[in-house]
């Protein structure tokens, strides 16, 4: 088991970074403390195996806004295993009031923030939506035209179709009238070379 105690400066105090840091020991097997110290900065003491305190390290050694932790000096030794939990110190009533609501007002600031750009997020997807609406708009005034142009060819087609039935039915009344007005005149022809076979006859002359 190690042991180690470091000094965190920076902006530490009064923007939740001891609450950071009590977070990030929960529910691991560290135990020791975090407190302010009067200068501004914080003091933590921590023991633990020393995998777990240096990813521990990692966690609290950061700039994350509100947070900014600047310097973060450490010692090492060796745990005494004086400390059953992990624990924030607290200061009197009237400092960690002020902290609490300097932290209060930053999380309240983030927040409208936070808001500020989802609301920025929402408003470009509802453009987004907007464009897409008015793409499909397009196309569908594009389809609506090529199926009104299909109508059209359509309308052409069946007036072609009208017509070509008009011109046969033409054709087979003019075959059949046709047909009728040359069996009338093949009848006329035998009829008048009947007489003239007849007459011929008469008159003695033999064909």
């Amino acid at each position: 088991m190690k042991r180690f105690s470091a000094v965190a400066a920076g902006r530490v105090q009064r923007v939740g970074f001891r609450e950071h840091v009590y977070k990030e020991t929960f529910d691991k097997d560290i135990s020791g403390y975090v407190k302010n110290l009067n200068i501004g900065e914080v003091e933590i003491v921590a023991e633990g195996s020393e995998e777990d305190l240096r990813a521990l390290i990692n966690r609290i050694n950061i700039v994350r806004y509100p947070i900014a932790v600047k310097s973060f000096t450490i010692k090492w030794q060796e745990a005494t295993g004086e400390f059953t939990t992990f624990e924030i110190i607290r200061g009197d009533l009237q400092e960690e009031l002020f902290e609490r609501v300097d932290f209060a007002g930053t999380i309240m600031y983030q927040t409208l923030e936070n808001s500020e750009l989802n609301l920025k997020k929402q408003d470009q997807m509802l453009e987004k939506q907007d464009r897409m609406l008015d793409k499909q708009d397009q196309m569908l005034e594009k389809q609506d035209r090529m199926l009104d142009k299909q109508d059209q060819m359509l309308d052409k087609q069946d007036q072609m179709l009208q017509i070509g039935i008009e011109t046969k039915e033409e054709i087979v009344g003019l075959r059949r009238d046709t047909g009728k007005y040359l069996d009338d005149e093949f009848k006329e022809i035998k009829k008048e070379l009947a007489s003239i076979r007849g007459a011929l006859a008469r008159a003695g002359i033999q064909i």
